[in-house]
């Protein structure tokens, strides 16, 4: 089968190269699937992340639409203590003058 020392040492770079060659291929496979799981892994966090943003801006625009009725609501709690102020002035005045004429 073998007739001289050439014949073994292509035998044995045959093996060598076939060897290298499964190697590479696994090693290939193994690459490519950690890529597919890192890329699955980006596209969950990037989903993520833009429903965060979306939850902020709800959040944010809630804020903004009740800062203006807080606003509103300010507002008109100023104009009735205003006006209980006048009320309770005018209230006053009338009982110091209905005083004031019954003592005469």
């Amino acid at each position: 089968m073998f007739t001289s020392s050439l014949d073994i040492l292509h035998l044995i770079l045959t093996i060598c190269i076939l060897a290298l060659t499964f190697f590479l291929c696994w090693s290939l496979y193994y690459f490519i699937s950690s890529a597919q799981k890192i890329h699955n892994l980006i596209k969950r966090v990037e989903s993520g992340v833009t429903k965060a943003e979306e939850v902020i801006s709800v959040i944010n625009n809630k804020l903004k639409s009740g800062s203006a009725y807080l606003m509103v609501l300010t507002e008109i709690a100023k104009q009735a203590i205003e006006f209980a102020k006048k009320k309770g002035k005018s209230g006053a005045e009338e009982k110091t003058s209905s005083r004031t004429s019954r003592k005469k």
